[in-house]
């Protein structure tokens, strides 16, 4: 029999600590597996030119899922958000969507808010198998679908909102245009469809011209569009440029039709171009204009209950690039209902969703169209007095 010494009671001790903490290990990683969450990514440009797109994004989806997990979560279990931010520049989109899959298990991801970022984005999501709802505009995020499977999107496409504008200008006689465009790849996808749908819409180009997006003076490009007298100009771009495009317009005394893209459809492109906004016309979710909707638009309710529930959190208006996010959540925790955290099973039922009233639209998606949105997604608005008014 071993001796009662001071090193026997020593062991004793290191043993009895040793145990302790297995077994307090043992119960805390079975405490982690029972209250395991759902973890779902968001990546936005919450911070830089674009903040005015992804900031409210990023609020939204944090409003989704408290609204979830108040209701109970899904399948018993809660939902956790992960998000960050690529302030806008490719490479971070692409280094955050890496952390999201390998790091932090996400099952799926929404966003980013531009189509540059989005873009850059898809080679690292699509082998990983991973659903991702963007929140940007560029058709060719998502199109052909087929080479994309992976891939969603919410936000209305620019192939929609020319086909929208084209449709205005020829209700209005207008059939020779300038327009100017942002050399990024949103840019280049709306010229891309400017050019594209202009010859079946009886539209003639008569000049185009590109701007740099943190360029502040499209003097020199609105100094040569004026010389080929268009009967309007339409700007393709996000951020502050379009609303520089505004000013020198304004400044150069170029009094035709300024039509934006629906990317300058918010509260901040008005505040960049203060008294230049006036006037400007644009394709824009029916967020804008919603009580002027009649009662029933199947999105009325939709967005006015939107509407109500983020002006009361977060004390700011809302807009239309909130309600991307705000959609893709509703139309991402509709398809976990029904496939729990099976990756492959949410993106099947994200293709199953039908007739989905949203904020952006009535959504239908498809193997063939992971939009879904339709051209009764846009109306075209015009700005008066700070405001947007319904015009078409």
């Amino acid at each position: 029999m071993q001796q009662m010494t001071p090193q026997f009671f020593g062991r004793i001790g290191r043993l009895g600590l040793i145990v302790f903490f297995c077994l307090t290990l043992g119960l805390m990683t079975a405490g982690a597996t029972l209250a395991a969450d759902y973890v779902v990514g968001g990546l936005f440009s919450i911070t830089g030119p674009q903040s005015y797109l992804g900031e409210p994004e990023r609020n939204s989806l944090e409003m989704a899922v408290a609204e979830i997990n108040a209701k109970g979560g899904i399948k018993g279990k809660k939902v956790k958000a992960v998000i960050y931010d690529d302030e806008g520049d490719a490479n971070k989109a692409r280094l955050n969507a890496t952390k999201l899959i390998d790091r932090d298990k996400v099952i799926a991801i929404i966003g980013p808010s531009l189509t540059p970022t989005s873009m850059a984005m898809i080679p690292i999501t699509q082998p990983a198998k991973v659903p991702v709802i963007s929140c940007a505009a560029g058709v060719g995020i998502t199109a052909p679908a087929k080479e994309r499977p992976w891939v969603f999107k919410t936000a209305q496409t620019d192939q929609l909102a020319v086909s929208r504008i084209y449709q205005y200008l020829k209700k209005h006689n207008i059939n020779k245009i300038a327009i100017i465009t942002v050399s990024s790849s949103f840019g280049a996808s709306g010229k891309e469809q400017l050019n594209k749908q202009a010859p079946n819409a009886g539209i003639n180009i008569v000049a185009q011209e590109v701007f740099g997006e943190k360029d502040t003076d499209m003097t020199p490009q609105l100094t040569k569009i004026r010389s080929t007298s268009p009967q309007a100009v339409i700007c393709w771009g996000t951020g502050p440029a379009p609303a520089a495009v505004a000013k020198n317009m304004k400044d150069l005394k170029i009094d035709i039709p300024l039509i934006q893209s629906h990317g300058a459809a918010s509260k901040k492109f008005i505040e960049y171009a203060g008294e230049a906004a006036e006037g400007i016309i644009m394709p824009a979710g029916k967020i804008a204009v919603y009580k002027d909707l009649p009662d029933q638009d199947p999105q009325k309710a939709v967005i006015a209950n939107y509407v109500k529930k983020y002006e009361e959190k977060f004390k700011s208006p809302v807009s239309g690039f909130g309600g991307y996010a705000h959609d893709a959540a509703a139309m991402l925790f509709t398809a976990m209902e029904k496939a729990g955290g099976d990756k492959a099973k949410i993106r099947q039922e994200l293709e199953n969703i039908k007739n989905f009233p949203g904020v952006s639209g009535v959504f239908n998606m498809s193997p063939d169209d992971h939009n879904g949105l339709g051209p009764d997604a846009f109306v075209m608005v015009k700005i008066e007095k700070g405001t947007w008014k319904l015009i078409d």
